[in-house]
């Protein structure tokens, strides 16, 4: 599978698996614990989306190795604290559960989880393996 239809199946699945999570606990959990599954799930969306995008300007860019390489590092780290500053924020006002911002903010590691049960099992059907 090339990377490029990997990234559209996995950004497909994270939203998907952020629709279903959220209808769930909308049903059965408080709002506060949905509202966390909702907020984690888009943050760690936005923040993948912008790592996908960070990654491969650095890495197909016309500058040289040693400004991608400053480029990408700060950008990480930037991202990480912009992270921490809104989850710092959205727990510490009350405005969301811990444990549903935990799950929302795991979608995209179930995502990947399941692209890679589902390239096992296509190359098993095919009597690959």
């Amino acid at each position: 599978m090339e990377w490029q239809k990997a990234f559209k199946v996995i950004r497909t699945f994270n939203w998907v698996i952020l629709f279903v999570l959220a209808l769930t606990s909308f049903i059965f959990l408080s709002p506060a614990c949905t509202l966390g599954i909702i907020l984690g799930g888009l943050i760690i969306i936005a923040n993948f989306n912008v790592l996908q995008h960070t990654v491969l300007r650095g890495f197909f860019s016309e500058e040289g190795l040693g400004a991608r390489k400053t480029s990408i590092i700060a950008k990480y780290y930037l991202r990480l604290a912009a992270t921490g500053v809104i989850i710092f924020i959205l727990i510490g006002q009350e405005w969301v559960h811990p444990a549903g911002l935990a799950a929302g903010l795991s979608i995209v590691v179930v995502s990947i989880v399941f692209l890679g049960i589902h390239l096992i099992w296509k190359t098993s059907s095919r009597g690959g393996i």
